[in-house]
């Protein structure tokens, strides 16, 4: 009887330990954390460690060691392939808002709950609400911005820097990059050519891979952070991309190099936003992580460090934060943020039908062969 009796007591215990520490070890929890590359502050450059910071706030808050797991990936295509194989499991992942609505709509997400994210309370109001999650129960926003296009100054004649037309004029072949995903590839070509970018009219997806043919013989590669290296290397001349890296590359640049940025017209603004997936293995703790990153530090930190203007009050009112960042750097970040809902509704990405991502990612095939 002692014998059953310890055994039982062994299995009870393993039991709450397992409970207790998801996937870490006895006595330290585990949070998986997926996201994008350079997409946290990461202690650099004298920068805040928030992964660093968040693991030992919460042993000192609650007693407990917490072990976080960061891995990154390069595009949305690429977090949903890595989710929809199932062969990892994560606890927080940030994906844009269109692939929101899509694992959303597929079930891949798990609702929230708000009670362990009271820090929700200072994100502005006109980020909340939209499309993608209509209800605010999957999402928390972490940055929003604008595509726009980066020139090299010492390459790029300042008179060819306007509109989508520097993406494919010849002047620059062998200088030009493309994004390396098809949301965003097409998205250029479909600006470019005045069409709707998230229409369900084949034709006008044939117009708009027929632009992206037309520009391959341009190219010198399609990209995505490779951009960095490319730009301020000066290997290549003109690419677009994310306005908040422009001050990363600006920063990182050569002395040959002059990067300048401008916003073509239309072009596309988005949402990151942090959610949790249906595999998941301690939803509380991911939560409290996601409360965290709001709160006023971090939340900072990670805004100065990736240089993408953040939907948090804490950040953007922040007069350290304005003062770090410059005058130049606040006004491209941030269009009024009145204006930016009307803008969004208009030229974000919407979450297209299987049938018409099957159509898309069979032109993106097309085009990467040729």
């Amino acid at each position: 009887m002692k014998k059953k009796l310890s055994a039982l007591a062994l299995a009870l215990v393993l039991a709450l330990s397992l409970c207790l520490t998801g996937c870490g070890g006895s006595d330290t929890l585990t949070l998986n954390v997926y996201n994008w590359g350079e997409y946290i502050s990461d202690g650099s450059d004298g920068s805040l460690d928030t992964i660093h910071a968040f693991e030992d706030w919460y042993e000192s808050t609650y007693g407990q060691k917490v072990k976080v797991n960061y891995s990154t990936y390069a595009s949305n295509e690429d977090l949903y392939a890595k989710l929809k194989s199932g062969a990892v499991s994560y606890d927080v992942i940030i994906p844009s808002d269109y692939m929101i609505a899509r694992l959303k709509d597929e079930g891949m997400l798990q609702p929230l709950n708000f009670d362990n994210i009271p820090n929700y309370q200072h994100i502005h109001e006109g980020f909340q609400g939209l499309y993608y999650d209509p209800d605010n129960q999957y999402s928390v926003p972490y940055t929003y911005g604008v595509v726009g296009i980066i020139y090299d100054a010492n390459q790029v004649d300042p008179a060819d820097a306007q509109g989508w037309d520097l993406m494919w004029n010849e002047k620059y072949a062998g200088k030009i990059l493309q994004f390396n995903n098809s949301r965003d590839a097409f998205g250029t070509a479909m600006y470019k050519d005045g069409l709707d970018v998230n229409t369900t009219d084949k034709a006008q997806w044939d117009q708009a891979l027929q632009t992206l043919l037309d520009q391959r013989p341009l190219v010198k590669g399609y990209v995505m952070d490779e951009i960095f290296n490319s730009l301020e290397s000066g290997e290549a001349a003109i690419g677009a991309y994310y306005a908040g890296d422009y001050f990363t590359m600006a920063e990182a640049q050569a002395e040959n190099v002059d990067l300048q940025f401008y916003y073509p017209e239309p072009t596309n603004y988005f949402i990151d936003a942090m959610c949790i997936p249906t595999g998941c293995q301690n939803q509380e703790l991911a939560e409290i992580f996601i409360n965290y990153m709001l709160s006023e530090e971090p939340a900072v930190a990670n805004a100065e460090y990736i240089s993408y203007a953040s939907p948090n009050a804490l950040v953007y009112e922040s007069e350290t934060y304005q003062a770090d960042m410059g005058q130049e750097a606040m006004e491209i970040l941030y269009p009024d943020l009145g204006d930016f809902a009307q803008q969004y509704n208009t030229l974000a990405y919407r979450n297209l039908s299987n049938e018409m991502l099957d159509y898309v990612n069979t032109l993106w095939e097309t085009l990467k062969i040729n």
